[in-house]
């Protein structure tokens, strides 16, 4: 019998927990604070990515939509973080520095792979400003959340 938790009832839980919880925490904060700064119109922008340019003449069910991708996108972020976890110790040793890493690669994967990649097409230039000013966001924003709820509950 293994004593692994990654297998057993409560290790299955554990994982989920810490996925919903870092991956919910983060895409609360992620979208408030894109919102703030872009306006509420975001959610639009991000269901565009699987849309095209179309979702931006979307109406609710649009909006619902990007929203739902949005808490997708951070669970899935959450997910891998987890998944990294339980192979390399140190990210959940480490969750400050390992968080702040996470959330900025989490932001260089979206501008030069998902971006490009969406119905959108999306990519630079950018400016010097907007690339620091994302990075900085999502390494906070992002990658704590996800870095210390799997830290906590993933043990």
């Amino acid at each position: 019998m293994t004593t692994d938790s990654a297998f057993s009832p409560t290790g299955k839980r554990n994982a989920l927990l810490a996925i919903a919880v870092g991956g919910g925490i983060a895409g609360v904060v992620d979208l408030a604070q894109a919102c703030i700064l872009f306006g509420w119109d975001i959610p639009l922008a991000i269901a565009g990515g699987l849309l095209g340019p179309q979702a931006f003449r979307g109406g609710a069910g649009t909006y619902v939509l990007g929203v739902f991708l949005h808490f997708f996108i951070a669970c899935s972020a959450a997910a891998v973080y987890y998944g990294a976890s339980r192979r390399l110790a140190f990210l959940t040793e480490h969750p400050l520095v390992c968080g702040l890493f996470f959330g900025g690669a989490v932001q260089e994967v979206m501008n030069l792979v998902v971006l490009p990649l969406s119905a959108l097409h999306a990519r630079g230039p950018y400016q010097l400003h907007d690339l620091i000013q994302g990075l900085l966001i999502h390494m906070v924003v992002v990658g704590l959340p996800i870095s210390f709820s799997v830290r906590w509950f993933a043990k």
